[in-house]
C-alpha cells in the first residue's frame, strides 16, 4: 500500500499523513471539462503552489525535504565540472515512468511523463533552426554562445561541451535536451537571478542517489528506487520556467536615439510578461505556467507498477505535454528523427504533442468581428471592425522573436472570385500580402549601428514590438510594447487590438446574372514561426558550417511548416452592385435599405471542386453571427490554396483566379467596356458555374 503525505498549502499549515484508500484496481473516473485548463477536482496545490521566494517573503520557513535530504546554499548557478552526481539519462526514468493510462482513462490524453519525448523541451538540442542560429551567433560574437548550449543541452554544458557550435560536437545523451533530471533536481536559490538558464542542481547524495522532486511522498517499502522529495514549491512554480524563459544578451539596450538605457538587452521576457500580468498578480485570474502547459490530472499513477497494481494518488499529477506554438518544427523533427528518419523517436510522441499544442493554441486568442448585413460593390465594404483579444498569460506571440509573425488575414470572396483581401497568405509563394491595411504582430530587434536584423547577439535595439500584451500588464521597460499601437491606461497595457478595415468600391459584371449572389467574409488570425525569409537568412549568412543549408533543406517542403490558424470567424451575406445592375444585394430595386440580413443557417456556399477553388464551407469553431466572437482551431494550417482544419475541412487561402481592382472605380464608360470584355472571356466558366450551382440548389 502506498502512503502519501500532501504538501501543506501554507508554510504554517500542519503536515498530516493521509493513507490512500484503494477502491479497486480501477479508480473511479473523474470527469474533466475539455475547456478547463485545470480539472475542478484537482486539489489546490496542483494549481501552482506558492514559490519558495514568496514563502520566505511572508515569513514562512522553507519546507524540509523528505528522507532527510538537505540542500546546501549556493549563490551561483551550477557550472561545468561541479556535479558529483551527473544528470542521469532520461532513459533511466523510462524504465518506470512509461505506462498506459488506466483502463477508465484510456480515452484521455496520455499522462505518462514519457510523453515529454515529443516536446520541444526534449528536442531542444535537435532543433535544426537552433543550430543554424548558433553558428551565426558565434560568427557575430565568438565565445558568447555557451548560454545557448546551457539552455538547450544542459548535459552537454555541464559536461564541458558548452562551446559547441554544431550538433556534430555533442554526444548521444546530449540530444535529450531539457531532460527529467534537470527539472526534478533543480532547486531554488534566491541569490541567483532568474533567467539565462541559471539553474542550480541539487547534488546532495552519492552514486547518483539524489532526490528527485515530485508531488507525492512514499512512507513504505514500495517507494521509488531513487531518493525523493515532495517539496514542489519550486518545481511547481512559474519561477522554475523563468529560469530559462527570460533571456538577456551581453549588449546594452539602446533607445531610438542610440542612447544607452542602463539595462542589458531583454531578448526574451516570457516569464516576466507573465509576472507583470494579472495571471501572476490577481488572485481571481492567477495561473502558473504549468496550469496551461502541463494540464493537471486527477487520480494519477506514479509509475507503471502502480497502474498494474491499481495504486493511484488522489492528489493527482500533471501531464508532461510541455506544449507551445512551434508545431511546424515538431513536424520537421518528426520527419528527421521519427519513422521516416533516424527512428530515434516514435512518431506517436511528436503527433501527440502537436495535437495537444493545437488544443492549447485554440484557447490563446479570440476574434470579435462586426460583420455587415450585406455588400454592395458600388459602395465597397465601408467598415469591418475587428477586435483581437489575447487570452494567454504572456504576449501574443511571445518568446524568441526572430522570424516569427502573427497577422490578420481578411478575405471577401464570391464563389471562386477574390473581391477583397488584406494579409492574404500565398501558399505557393510562401508570403503574406503586404497591403496598406495588413495587421501584423511581431517584435523586430536590430543592431542599432547598421539596422541589421536576425542577428541575435548583435541586437541592441527594439525597432518594434507590437505583440499583444497579456491582460493586466503593468508598465515596465523590460516588457513594455514598442511603437504607438497601444496606449497605457491607469498603469495597464490593453490585452486587445482593434482595427477597422475598409475596402473601396469596385466595378465587376455579374458572372451569375440569373442567380442571387452571396459574398463570404473570412477573418483569420494567423501565426507563422520560422518565416521563409528567416530560413533563407540562416542559410545565406552561415559561413561557419552547413547548419544553414541543412535547415533550408528540411524546411523546403511547402507542407512542413504552414501558418497556424489561431482563431477565425466568417459571415455569408447578400451581394449586389454589379456593373449595369440596378438592383441591390437582395435582388430588389436598390432603395438604399441595408437592413436585410443573410440567412447562413446552412453555412457558406460550396464552390466548384477545382484545384484553384478554395472550399468556403463553414470552418469548425467559426461563427456566422453578424457580430462574431470566436476562438480558432490551430489544428488548422494555411497551406497552398487550401488549409486543413481540425475536422479535415478546407478554408480559403491563396487563389489564382481573377482578383478585382483594388483602387477607385474608373469611369462608367470604361467599366462598361471592361465588363463586356470580362463577360465574353469568362462565358464558358460562368456556364459551368451556373450548372454546378443548379446542381447544388437541386440537392
Amino acid at each position: 500500500m502506498v502512503l502519501c503525505v500532501p504538501m501543506p498549502l501554507r508554510p504554517d499549515a500542519t503536515r498530516t499523513s493521509h493513507k490512500i484508500t484503494i477502491l479497486g484496481l480501477i479508480p473511479r473516473l473523474i470527469p474533466r471539462l475539455p475547456t478547463d485548463p485545470i480539472p475542478r477536482e484537482i486539489p489546490h496545490r496542483l494549481r501552482g503552489p506558492l514559490p519558495s521566494r514568496l514563502l520566505r517573503s511572508i515569513g514562512g520557513s522553507t519546507l524540509a525535504l523528505s528522507m532527510g535530504v538537505s540542500v546546501s546554499g549556493h549563490a551561483a548557478p551550477t557550472e561545468p565540472g561541479e556535479l558529483n552526481n551527473p544528470l542521469a539519462p532520461a532513459q533511466d526514468c523510462a524504465d518506470c515512468h512509461v505506462f498506459l493510462n488506466p483502463l477508465d482513462q484510456l480515452d484521455q490524453p496520455d499522462y505518462t511523463p514519457w510523453m515529454w519525448q515529443g516536446s520541444m523541451m526534449a528536442n531542444a538540442a535537435r532543433d535544426p533552426v537552433f543550430w543554424a542560429g548558433v553558428a551565426i551567433a558565434h560568427q557575430d560574437a565568438p565565445g558568447e554562445t555557451k548560454l545557448c548550449i546551457r539552455c538547450h543541452s544542459p548535459r552537454a554544458f555541464l559536461d564541458g561541451r558548452g562551446d559547441a557550435i554544431s550538433a556534430d560536437e555533442l554526444e548521444a545523451d546530449d540530444f535529450e535536451g531539457v531532460g527529467c533530471d534537470l527539472c526534478h533536481r533543480m532547486i531554488d536559490d534566491p541569490d541567483v537571478p532568474l533567467g539565462n538558464a541559471g539553474y542550480r542542481i541539487d547534488d546532495e547524495g552519492e552514486n547518483g542517489k539524489v532526490a528527485r522532486r515530485g508531488p507525492w511522498s512514499y512512507l513504505d517499502d514500495e517507494g521509488p528506487s531513487h531518493k525523493w522529495s515532495d517539496d514542489i514549491s519550486f518545481l511547481g512554480s512559474s519561477e522554475l520556467c523563468g529560469t530559462c524563459h527570460d533571456v538577456t544578451t551581453h549588449l546594452e539596450r539602446v533607445d531610438a536615439d542610440g542612447e544607452g538605457m542602463g539595462m542589458l538587452f531583454n531578448e526574451q521576457r516570457t516569464y516576466r510578461e507573465w509576472k507583470n500580468s494579472w495571471f501572476a498578480t490577481d488572485a481571481q485570474t492567477s495561473k502558473t505556467c504549468q496550469d496551461c502547459h502541463m494540464p493537471a490530472v486527477a487520480d494519477a499513477a506514479g509509475c507503471k507498477s502502480h497502474v498494474t497494481e491499481g495504486k493511484f494518488h488522489p492528489e493527482g499529477a500533471r501531464r508532461h505535454d510541455l506544449v507551445g506554438a512551434n508545431l511546424g518544427t515538431l513536424e520537421v523533427l518528426r520527419r528527421a528523427y521519427g519513422i521516416e528518419g533516424s527512428g530515434e523517436v516514435d512518431d506517436y510522441y511528436y503527433q501527440f504533442t502537436m495535437a495537444r499544442g493545437a488544443e492549447l493554441l485554440a484557447t490563446a486568442a479570440e476574434l470579435e468581428v462586426q460583420f455587415p448585413t450585406e455588400l454592395d460593390l458600388r459602395h465597397g465594404l465601408e467598415s469591418l471592425p475587428i477586435r483581437v483579444l489575447n487570452n494567454s498569460g504572456h504576449k501574443l506571440p511571445t518568446g524568441y522573436s526572430e522570424g516569427r509573425v502573427m497577422w490578420l488575414e481578411v478575405t471577401v470572396r464570391h464563389e471562386d472570385t477574390l473581391l477583397y483581401s488584406s494579409g492574404l497568405w500565398d501558399g505557393e509563394a510562401q508570403s503574406i500580402e503586404d497591403d496598406a491595411q495588413v495587421r501584423r504582430y511581431e517584435a523586430i530587434a536590430v543592431d542599432f549601428a547598421d539596422g541589421a536584423s536576425f542577428h541575435l547577439l548583435r541586437n541592441n535595439h527594439w525597432l518594434l514590438d507590437n505583440r499583444i500584451p497579456p491582460r493586466g500588464l503593468v508598465a515596465d521597460p523590460e516588457t513594455d510594447p514598442v511603437g504607438d499601437r497601444y496606449t497605457i491606461t491607469d498603469g495597464l497595457w490593453p490585452h486587445e487590438d482593434n482595427i477597422d478595415y475598409a475596402f473601396p468600391a469596385i466595378g465587376l459584371a455579374d458572372p451569375t446574372a440569373d442567380e442571387e449572389d452571396e459574398a463570404v467574409i473570412m477573418v483569420r488570425l494567423m501565426y507563422l514561426i520560422n518565416t521563409p525569409k528567416y530560413i533563407e537568412f540562416l542559410a545565406a549568412e552561415n559561413t561557419t558550417n552547413d547548419a544553414g543549408t541543412r535547415v533550408a533543406e528540411m524546411y523546403a517542403a511547402a507542407d512542413v511548416n504552414p501558418p497556424l490558424v489561431l482563431a477565425e470567424a466568417w459571415q455569408a451575406l447578400p451581394l449586389g452592385g454589379w456593373l449595369a445592375d440596378d438592383t441591390g444585394p437582395t435582388g430588389a430595386t436598390d432603395t438604399g435599405d441595408t437592413d436585410a440580413g443573410a440567412d447562413t443557417s446552412e453555412g457558406p456556399p460550396d464552390t466548384p471542386d477545382t484545384p484553384d477553388t478554395p472550399d468556403t464551407g463553414a470552418p469548425p469553431g467559426s461563427s456566422s453571427d453578424p457580430t462574431a466572437s470566436t476562438s480558432g482551431s490551430p489544428d488548422d494550417s494555411a497551406g497552398d490554396n487550401s488549409q486543413s482544419t481540425a475536422n479535415g475541412a478546407s478554408t480559403a487561402s491563396g487563389c489564382d483566379c481573377g482578383v478585382a481592382s483594388r483602387g477607385p472605380g474608373p469611369r462608367r464608360t470604361i467599366l462598361g467596356i471592361l465588363g463586356i470584355a470580362w463577360l465574353l472571356a469568362s462565358r464558358r466558366r460562368a456556364d459551368g458555374q451556373r450548372e454546378s450551382s443548379a446542381r447544388r440548389r437541386s440537392s
